[in-house]
């Protein structure tokens, strides 16, 4: 006489192999907040809402400028110096870099690095701005950091 396989032993290992698809399908890697993070400051830049993209920085970028003076900046730089209402924008993969440090001073970190290369269209012609964004993790919510070692 056969014995009947219980329905168990096909449940219990589909059922596992679902939770471990959606547990790293559900929780971004590093390397997706990190992008995440990035874009959503530039298209916040995009459509001039500075107040929002200086909420995105690290504690130490909003130790440089007031959130005031940042709005003002930003405005009177890209709107009234190049006269570009907007820009178009892309990043590159997040890359890991372990010790990084915002100044010379600044006690290094680990932080994710994106290229952000910004294209403007103006009164001033058709130019492109690449600039290095870090990401930091390790706070509550992921930050944005700006390079401001002097070479």
């Amino acid at each position: 006489m056969r014995r009947q396989k219980s329905p168990f032993i096909i449940i219990i290992p589909f059922t596992l192999l679902v939770m471990v698809v959606l547990i790293f399908t559900l929780i971004p890697s590093e390397t997706q907040q990190a992008r995440k993070i990035v874009n959503k400051f530039y298209s916040y830049e995009q459509k001039a809402n500075f107040d929002s993209s200086w909420e995105l920085f690290h504690a130490k970028m909003k130790n440089k400028f007031s959130k005031s003076a940042y709005m003002q900046d930003r405005v009177h730089t890209f709107m009234g110096h190049f006269g570009a209402d907007t820009f178009t924008y892309s990043i590159t993969k997040p890359k890991k870099v372990n010790s990084w440090k915002m100044t010379k001073e600044d006690e290094p970190m680990e932080v994710y690095e994106v290229v952000v290369t910004k294209d403007f269209k103006g009164k001033y012609g058709h130019f492109t701005f690449s600039q290095y964004v870090y990401v930091s993790l390790d706070e509550d919510e992921p930050s944005i950091l700006w390079d401001y070692k002097e070479s």
